[in-house]
């Protein structure tokens, strides 16, 4: 029975799990995408979430406190300098995990883990920022939409006479 075993052991004792996990979370900073197995990366992703939102502070306190984790002034750096200022406005899910299909040799079901704000292909295809949409009737936007017209015409005409 697993009663009240909430972290996945990944059947390693503590030291070489937390190492294997401080060994992930910098390559991940560094590389900002790897690929793991999914119970790997499913770890993973509570291990390093705190981490950048603590991140997002900087300060000599904060750093030392990622510093305790990742074990790697390398990817503490990275992360301080070009992952924090990135994500400042996100309030959370920094991280997603892609299932990628079954490794060769033992069939190990393998996954992707990127930060979301740092894969380029998905940024592009994504739609730029459209208006919300309201249910709201348009008939008193459309009746103010021509009075504004003509109101912006003279202040085009104004600006070269100031010069």
């Amino acid at each position: 029975m697993r009663h009240n075993r909430a972290v996945n052991h990944l059947g390693r004792k503590s030291g070489h799990r937390k190492a294997t996990l401080a060994n992930m979370a910098s390559s991940l900073i560094l590389h900002k995408r790897i690929e793991t197995t999914v119970a790997k990366a499913k770890a993973l992703k509570p291990y390093v979430e705190p981490l950048i939102t603590k991140s997002k502070e900087d300060t000599t306190h904060s750093r030392r406190i990622v510093f305790s984790y990742l074990k790697n002034k390398y990817a503490v750096s990275e992360l301080f300098r070009t992952i924090a200022p990135k994500i400042a406005d996100r309030p959370g899910g920094y991280l997603r995990i892609l299932h990628t299909g079954f490794r060769q040799g033992d069939a190990a079901e393998m996954a992707l883990v990127e930060f979301v704000d740092f894969n380029e292909a998905a940024l592009a295809s994504a739609p730029k920022e459209a208006k919300k949409s309201t249910r709201r009737s348009r008939s008193k936007k459309a009746a103010e939409a021509p009075a504004e017209a003509p109101v912006e015409a003279p202040a085009a005409e104004e600006a070269p006479a100031a010069e």
